[in-house]
C-alpha cells in the first residue's frame, strides 16, 4: 500500500514541475534557466520512480496479485 501511495505523490510532483515549467516558460522574457531547472527536477523525478517501481517488482512489493 506504502507503493501505491508513494507513486501517485511522486506523480503529482512530477505533473507538477511540468506544469510550472510551463508556466515559466511563459513568464519569463529574458534567459531565465527557471524552465529548465523544473524539466530538470521532473526527469529526475521520473528516472528516480521508474528506478523505485522496478527494484519493488524485483522484490515482489508490485507486481500480479490473483
Amino acid at each position: 500500500m506504502f507503493i501505491k501511495i508513494a507513486t501517485i505523490l511522486i506523480l503529482i510532483v512530477i505533473i507538477g514541475s511540468l506544469f510550472s515549467a510551463l508556466l515559466f516558460l511563459l513568464k519569463d522574457k529574458r534567459g531565465s534557466d527557471r524552465t529548465v531547472k523544473a524539466l530538470t527536477l521532473r526527469i529526475g523525478l521520473s528516472i528516480f520512480l521508474f528506478l523505485v517501481l522496478v527494484i519493488a517488482a524485483h522484490f515482489g512489493y508490485v507486481g500480479h496479485t490473483l
